[in-house]
């Protein structure tokens, strides 16, 4: 299976709205979750660039589709948070739109890194995403990130727990942005997903 050089990505594009999206072609892996769930930090740990994507302690601070490429036209995508980002409700409705029509049109998205706090449950946004890809049976991998707060003994458990309420269909892993903790397996789950391999 191809190893993709994760840390020759570079900005590509900003888009507000889908027709400022790069041509639909290639393949794409999109980094979606609530606002500070750490996708921003996610990718700019796989790509060793502190900062290919903007990084804030204020929720919401990524305000459009941002998109890195990488080589043989793959792309990695880091999507606006959703939930308690503090900006007006006329633009988070605008968000959610644009979003639900990336989501639902875009045919190079290979498939979803969802993010989630290891810390807290799952939120109602959160389990939309997930019935959401279950429905369109597009690929969906969570990140439970900032593993680097709990125990080793704690993070097992959370890990069980998750995988217990989750389908089949949908895998899930430890991540910490801080640590680096797996990031080795973040890699193979975006290289058989970038290449379209199965093994």
């Amino acid at each position: 299976m191809k190893q993709f050089d994760y840390q020759s990505a570079q900005f590509l594009t900003s888009a507000a709205q889908m027709h400022q999206c790069p041509a639909d072609e290639g393949a794409e892996v999109a980094f979606c979750g609530r606002s500070n769930a750490g996708k921003s930090s996610a990718i700019n740990t796989l790509t060793r660039q502190k900062k290919l994507a903007r990084t804030s302690k204020t929720p919401g601070r990524t305000q459009l589709i941002n998109f890195f490429s990488l080589p043989d036209d793959a792309r990695l995508v880091d999507l606006p948070g959703y939930g308690y980002a503090k900006v007006p409700m006329p633009l988070k409705q605008y968000w959610q739109t644009h979003l639900d029509e990336y989501f639902r049109s875009r045919r190079s998205l290979v498939g979803l890194i969802l993010l989630s706090d290891i810390r807290h449950p799952m939120k109602p946004f959160d389990e939309m995403m997930l019935k959401w890809a279950e429905q369109t049976q597009i690929p969906l991998h969570v990140l439970l990130t900032k593993a680097d707060k709990l125990s080793r003994g704690a993070q097992q458990s959370a890990l069980l727990q998750r995988q217990q309420n989750l389908s089949n269909s949908i895998t899930v892993q430890t991540f910490s942005a801080q640590s680096g903790l797996g990031l080795d397996s973040l890699k193979q789950v975006l290289n058989r997903w970038l290449t379209g391999t199965s093994e």
